[in-house]
């Protein structure tokens, strides 16, 4: 169950908000072997002094667009498959919303099975 945050500043509309969504949902079912229907996101709007980044970090130049993605999931992926995960990202929000890729920041937050529980107050990963 990857509980995922999306974070952007302000001013965009709810079909945008939706397809970044969506994007990243999808690229979890084709790279990280997400099941269907485990589906768990926050998408929030932040003003400009609520969201702040190096818009030359590591020499990738970030525009106001800048979009942060933290995916929160079991460990145990391999590189390649985050690399596609990533990659798979990018391209879809700039196919489908023209966002530039160098705007797309993503980060995994890997925790054992154990540290989820998904309703009842129980640990259902944790058998």
């Amino acid at each position: 169950m990857p509980l995922v945050r999306i974070d952007l500043l302000q001013g965009k509309s709810p079909a945008y908000r939706k397809t970044i969504g969506d994007v990243v949902y999808e690229a979890m079912l084709k790279t990280i072997n997400v099941p269907a229907n485990d589906r768990f996101q926050v998408i929030e709007e932040h003003s400009s002094d609520e969201m702040i980044f190096d818009s030359d970090y590591l020499g990738i130049h970030r525009t106001s667009d800048c979009v942060f993605i933290q995916v929160t999931l079991n460990g145990g992926r391999t590189l390649e498959m985050k690399q596609a995960f990533y990659k798979t990202i990018a391209d879809g929000l700039h196919e489908k919303l023209k966002l530039r890729r160098e705007d797309v920041l993503i980060s995994l937050v890997e925790v054992v099975k154990e540290n989820w529980s998904f309703g009842n107050g129980e640990a259902q990963y944790a058998k």
